[in-house]
């Protein structure tokens, strides 16, 4: 089996397509697997970790600002786009793979367009409710349009090719037992954990709410647990910004402040309610540990599509939604002490979340692709 990933840009794209050539190579482990991505992408890191052969187009998207960088980048970008267009031919007419699968970004379209042209298999996978510019254009030519969200089915027009099969989330979310993290984390009889994230590098106005949030903990007794993460451009400032509001971490044992949370299937599992993004990965995360949660989409996003994201978990009762202009450390604390106080409504979230997960989507979206290389032959 020869199979061509393409996808890139975020980890919202990257991870969905190493989760699913993790599987391949757990049923096929002579399965050849090459990834084509994108330039500057995160791709570049995550890639390589995996052990697989990676080539990079050079393609971005088009670049949304007024400055004088943005107009040259967007006056490139056709060019840009013939080039790469150019060399994903080559790169897949000399693997020759048996099917492609873009997971979206920018990179899958020269690479998914260059195999439907070719006559090999390919089909895309899109985990937001709102489907990306990339797997909008490449709908007609691929085989196979792999939805994780129902919702988003209604943007395709031919509905013969639609697949529902959720985005894959890591094992770790799926078999971690609540009350052994809980026991790890050290959480003591009915001890209430909540866990704040704003996105791997770390939303700047929204670390400055969970910092305002953490000074009105501390004035309160600090009545729950609280492990947030700064992301990797947050931690580079944030410490010395809540140092300036006169809180000592050092002398408040229930907040945690990090970098990352490396240990995230644990204290998800261990939460009783996390304050995140809307990420598609994390959303899908949430609802295979039935994680409560307030979401706060960012607005710094294409088509402003984790709103989108955020409203279907709010429509069926897995989720409450706080916009990022409403918010502030003061309602965020007031929104946590509410609902911790309401069990009921906690439980009820829970179960709406685990209503919505899907725990096989890596072996959904493998058995697609299966079906698509038998077909061919």
């Amino acid at each position: 089996m020869k199979i061509v990933f393409t996808g890139g840009g975020t980890g919202g794209h990257v991870n969905p397509a190493l989760a699913v050539a993790r599987f391949v190579r757990m049923r096929h482990p002579g399965a050849e697997i090459v990834y084509i991505g994108s330039k500057g992408g995160i791709e570049e890191k995550l890639v390589p970790k995996e052990g697989y052969p990676l080539e990079l187009l050079d393609i971005t998207g088009i670049q949304r600002g007024t400055g004088f960088k943005e107009f040259k980048e967007n006056l490139a970008l056709p060019g840009r786009l013939i080039k790469a267009n150019r060399e994903a031919r080559r790169i897949i007419a000399r693997f020759k793979p048996d099917v492609v699968l873009g997971t979206g970004g920018y990179a899958s379209y020269p690479a998914v367009r260059a195999a439907s042209k070719l006559g090999i298999p390919c089909a895309i996978h899109g985990p937001d409710a709102l489907p990306g510019k990339a797997n909008k254009a490449l709908a007609r030519h691929a085989d196979a349009i792999m939805l994780g969200f129902e919702e988003s089915e209604k943007y395709f027009k031919d509905k013969s090719k639609l697949h529902f099969t959720g985005t894959p989330i890591r094992d770790g979310m799926i078999y971690i037992n609540p009350a052994e993290a809980k026991k790890k984390l050290g959480l003591i009889s009915d001890e209430k954990l909540v866990i704040s994230v704003s996105g791997s590098m770390g939303a700047r106005d929204m670390n400055k709410h969970f910092a305002d949030m953490f000074a009105i903990e501390v004035k309160n007794g600090m009545p729950f647990r609280h492990i947030h993460a700064t992301g990797e451009f947050g931690y580079k400032w944030m410490p010395e910004y809540v140092r300036g509001k006169g809180i000592d971490l050092a002398n408040c044992p229930r907040i945690d402040m990090r970098e990352y949370i490396y240990d995230m299937c644990e204290v998800m599992a261990a939460a009783d309610l996390i304050i995140t993004r809307a990420g598609m990965n994390t959303l899908c995360e949430i609802c295979a540990t039935g994680t409560p949660a307030i979401i706060v989409p960012s607005p710094n996003v294409a088509e402003n599509h984790q709103e989108k994201n955020a409203r279907a978990l709010e429509a069926r009762g897995a989720a409450r939604v706080l916009l990022e202009q409403d918010c502030t450390g003061e309602v965020l604390y007031n929104m946590v002490v509410e609902m911790l106080a309401d069990q009921t409504g906690l439980k009820r979230m829970s179960e709406a979340a685990a209503d919505m997960a899907v725990y096989d989507g890596v072996e959904r979206i493998y058995n697609v692709l299966a079906g698509l290389i038998k077909a061919n032959r």
